[in-house]
């Protein structure tokens, strides 16, 4: 494992703990996006069925179940624990306009057609597109508090460190696969103008606001 891959895992590692940490402590949802939250945990579902049957190392087995288990704690925090602090009249981006689109991608652009590698598809697809029910109820709302922001920014980079990894392993193992690298760039591009205004705004202890 490269230092951009660990670095990447750490920095997703990071973005679910800030989450977790700041619905619990502060016993509010506000600001977060369950849709979000829910299509998350179809990617790492769908992602990570091989956990009990493929064992890679004890820090991949670890990881996996953490992405799964962080995903669904969060869901039932929003959706059961602090239901009543949950803005769902925000949070009303139609997500069927992309899980529909990412199931039929899958089908006919993928590695292979057996069911895992198609599921395997579908979450790498899935992933890139994942964060848009929360960057529009942020639109929305017109502004997002400092917390979210830094689990937005953690999970950007999570991303952006991603690239560069595949690029290492391109040049130092000839390992590249094209559906994670366009899926990574795209997931990339939707966080670009989020990190320019957490780099002009959040940084310098303004709220971050996009646009409507």
């Amino acid at each position: 494992m490269n230092v951009f891959r660990l670095a990447g895992d750490l920095s997703h590692l990071a973005a679910i703990i800030i989450l977790l940490v700041k619905v619990w402590k502060s016993r509010s949802c506000a600001g977060i996006s369950g849709k979000s939250q829910i299509l998350f945990a179809l990617v790492f579902t769908t992602r990570y069925l091989d956990l009990f049957t493929s064992f890679i190392s004890l820090y991949n087995t670890s990881m996996k179940i953490i992405y799964i288990g962080g995903s669904y704690a969060t869901v039932y925090l929003i959706y059961a624990k602090f239901k009543a602090t949950y803005d769902g009249n925000h949070d009303t981006f139609r997500v069927e306009f992309l899980i529909v689109p990412v199931g039929g991608l899958s089908f006919l652009v993928n590695h292979d057609l057996s069911p895992q590698e198609i599921l395997w598809t579908f979450s790498i697809y899935l992933e890139s597109v994942a964060i848009l029910p929360q960057l529009f109820l942020i639109s929305k709302t017109g502004e997002a508090e400092t917390i979210t922001t830094h689990y937005l920014f953690f999970l950007g980079l999570y991303r952006a460190l991603y690239l560069i990894n595949w690029i290492w392993r391109f040049y130092f193992e000839s390992f590249f696969d094209l559906i994670a690298v366009v899926a990574g760039v795209v997931q990339t591009v939707l966080y670009c103008d989020f990190f320019y205004l957490y780099v002009t705004k959040v940084l310098k202890g303004k709220k971050l606001s996009l646009p409507a």
